[in-house]
């Protein structure tokens, strides 16, 4: 597969890549709230939960909303990635949990007790599993009874402004991510483990002013970081070419979704 979704070892074995495409929503996202606080509250954590994240990245979500979470939480943080797992205790370390601990592990064979945690988080790394049903047996599986499992993950219509762009490489023009794992995918495989299942997507869109960081983000995962430097010339140009028509200003839409599933008690 050549996408955002494939070579996880080369995309997350550190949080440059991902830098790349995280800037554009850090920069450019117009919302009444921001994305990791409008997650935060939706997530009903109490004083001491144990709480699991699965795909924890460089655990920027957690540093971003510690403020706004209940104190003493337990926080253990897994990645398949052994440098994300380093970066993400590192970070959340310095923070005010009751408890860090970190581990490498396939999200899909969690290496835990079951019903050893309160919620388990699983932010937009579904789509990275070849088996995403099997990953949400496994986090069921270790969520105590009436347990909260968390999951986030983007919808066809997601960024289809810059994702046309990709088009260049051989690519569709649609984000990769929903295509793997998208609204559809999360409601019915949840609602069919859990027997329960909300959504809510967040208000938002981005207005993109630089060029140069959609040709970052665009070219931070295959085919785009393979590209040879004319057709990088060529990409470069029709981004140009994308704001020049659009007076200096991308203007592009988001479907960004939080998935909640409680276990049965």
């Amino acid at each position: 597969m050549s996408s955002i979704t494939a070579d996880n070892a080369g995309q997350y074995g550190d949080s440059r890549k991902l830098a790349a495409r995280a800037r554009l929503h850090s920069q450019y996202t117009i919302a009444e709230t921001a994305w990791f606080p409008w997650v935060a509250a939706q997530l009903s954590l109490k004083p001491g939960d144990r709480v699991l994240d699965v795909g924890c990245g460089p655990a920027w979500f957690w540093a971003a909303t510690t403020g706004l979470l209940p104190a003493d939480l337990d926080l253990t943080l897994t990645d398949l990635s052994p440098g994300m797992v380093d970066e993400a205790v590192a970070r959340c370390s310095a923070l005010p949990f009751g408890s860090v601990r970190g581990c490498q592990a396939d999200a899909a064979a969690l290496p835990f007790e079951d019903g050893a945690f309160d919620a388990v988080v699983a932010m937009h790394m579904l789509y990275h599993l070849p088996d995403p049903v099997a990953g949400i047996a496994d986090m069921s599986r270790v969520l105590k009874p009436g347990g909260l499992l968390a999951v986030t993950t983007n919808g066809a219509g997601n960024m289809r402004e810059i994702y046309a762009l990709t088009t260049l490489f051989g690519s569709a023009p649609s984000d990769p991510a929903a295509e793997a794992f998208g609204y559809d995918a999360a409601e019915r495989s949840m609602r069919s483990q859990f027997g329960n299942v909300t959504m809510s997507q967040h208000p938002a869109s981005l207005r993109i002013t630089e060029p140069e960081d959609v040709f970052l983000a665009l070219t931070s995962y295959p085919p785009g970081d393979g590209a040879g430097e004319p057709q990088l010339t060529r990409f470069r140009q029709a981004i140009a070419d994308a704001f020049s028509q659009r007076s200096g200003v991308l203007e592009v839409s988001k479907e960004t979704a939080l998935f909640l599933s409680r276990k049965t008690v």
